[in-house]
């Protein structure tokens, strides 16, 4: 009878574990479901867009002819003698694209340089926390800084300029991604190892700062 008084306890301790087992598992269970669920959401999501851009295309398509659509020069859906070239379309992007590469790779390469080579650690920790919070500003924003603000400064320096123009687009968009650039070089410059910085010091510029830049 002793024995058995004895063993009760450990018995109900094991029983006690197993059951917390049990229920531990069965909420992993859930949670490893849960989590599935959201992957194959984002996997639906982006099957559901392709699948949409093709009926669609081939929708498009099946009005317009491909060769037209490639090799027309006008973009007028909404006249009455419709045109759908994509030529325009193209030309702005890639104009609208070097503007914007031309103002944003300068100056976001200066501002790395500077934040990798010269300021100081409490500079850093402020400016570069601000710099990836630029990077979350809504596209619309900067769309109406463009066309408001950028675009009457810019008709006052050249007055033929038209309100909808490639110019200011371009500019806003270079600042628009000074950020990213900024970044990134910054990052790219500070994981460069200090034994590289200081073997090409002497090489480089021997009476500056570790040149890792060039």
């Amino acid at each position: 009878m002793t024995s058995q008084v004895l063993q009760k306890p450990s018995e109900l301790s094991i029983s006690a574990r197993l059951a917390k087992n049990v229920r531990r598992n069965a909420l992993e269970r859930v949670i490893e479901f849960i989590l599935m669920l959201a992957a194959l959401s984002a996997v639906a999501t982006t099957i559901a867009i392709v699948l949409i851009l093709l009926y669609e295309s081939f929708t498009f398509f099946a009005h317009v002819s491909i060769i037209d659509f490639l090799t027309d020069t006008q973009w007028t859906p909404l006249f009455e003698d419709a045109h759908y070239g994509i030529l325009p379309l193209v030309s702005g992007t890639l104009t609208t694209s070097a503007i914007a590469l031309s103002v944003a790779v300068p100056l976001g390469t200066i501002g790395a340089i500077y934040l990798s080579e010269f300021a100081s650690h409490r500079t850093r920790e402020i400016v570069k926390p601000i710099l990836e919070l630029l990077v979350g500003v809504p596209t619309v924003v900067f769309g109406y800084f463009a066309l408001l603000f950028v675009t009457p400064l810019l008709q006052k320096i050249f007055p033929e300029l038209p309100g909808f123009n490639m110019l200011g687009p371009g500019i806003v968009m270079g600042i628009m991604i000074i950020p990213y650039i900024s970044s990134m070089a910054e990052d790219a410059m500070r994981a460069v190892p200090m034994s590289m910085r200081e073997a090409l010091t002497p090489w480089v510029l021997p009476a500056s700062r570790p040149p890792c830049a060039w």
